[in-house]
């Protein structure tokens, strides 16, 4: 079983002096807390910043977005060796870049592909419509995004994968914890399809949508959940820590 990982994406917001104190306020909280991975997302500005106030603390930083290409022409992207050396993990496939940026599946894929090969730690995500659900068609979505944003990728060790329903995401109407691991142990059955068993075990599947303090023991405690991706929750000090204390509580 993996070791659940907690990752805060914190979106368009903190100016770069909000993300540090949140950060200082979160090394504070949860610097003693063992047994979950957390990992802090800010935008792009902060990551520096982030980065020197968790120096020597074991939560580690994620940047929210990468380019695949090493450098170029590409006004206002961010090359994974920009990235080396300020964040452990790097989002990627997130419903928003894909909504609101054109980020198609065969993107997606280039860019998983480079984060492995540079060694940064992506977290795929995936997720189907309300359109999707309501039609039935929630499997045959996600098993075709995951199929077409993983082709191509032989290695599994730093792989994370994070299931979001679109519908459930900054809407305050999480996915049921039967849903959830429904759809999550699709996802894992994929990941053995592709990897193995053994490989796809030791994969990190995370639930992403709607995340609070309310629903994380439920979620945590599904044997194909190994933690979440949190939106809204993560900017507020006090409701991150205790979805990072609750995930420990249930999965120690």
């Amino acid at each position: 079983m993996p070791t659940p990982i907690i990752a805060g994406n914190w979106k368009m917001n903190t100016t770069v002096r909000e993300a540090a104190l949140l950060a200082s306020h979160l090394r504070g909280s949860l610097g003693g807390v063992s047994g979950v991975e957390v990992v802090l997302c800010p935008p792009f500005v902060s990551l520096a910043e982030v980065a020197r106030t968790l120096e020597g603390s074991p939560l580690k930083v994620g940047s929210q977005k990468m380019h695949y290409d090493d450098k170029g022409a590409f006004t206002g992207e961010v090359s994974p060796h920009m990235l080396l050396g300020l964040c452990q993990y790097v989002i990627l496939g997130h419903s928003e870049r894909r909504r609101d940026f054109a980020e198609t599946d065969a993107i997606v894929n280039r860019k998983v592909r480079k984060a492995m090969q540079v060694g940064l730690r992506p977290i795929l995500c995936v997720g189907e419509l309300l359109a999707d659900r309501q039609a039935d068609r929630e499997e045959a979505v996600v098993s075709a995004s995951l199929r077409a944003s993983l082709e191509g990728v032989t290695a599994s060790e730093s792989l994370v994968v994070a299931y979001e329903p679109v519908w459930a995401i900054g809407t305050g109407l999480a996915a049921t914890s039967q849903q959830a691991q429904v759809m999550c142990a699709l996802i894992r059955r994929l990941l053995s399809e592709q990897f193995g068993k053994e490989k796809a075990t030791a994969i990190p599947i995370l639930y992403g949508g709607s995340v609070t303090p309310a629903n994380i023991q439920e979620l945590a405690s599904q044997p194909d959940i190994d933690g979440g991706l949190v939106g809204g929750a993560s900017l507020n000090a006090a409701q991150f820590t205790q979805i990072v204390v609750t995930t420990a509580s249930v999965r120690s």
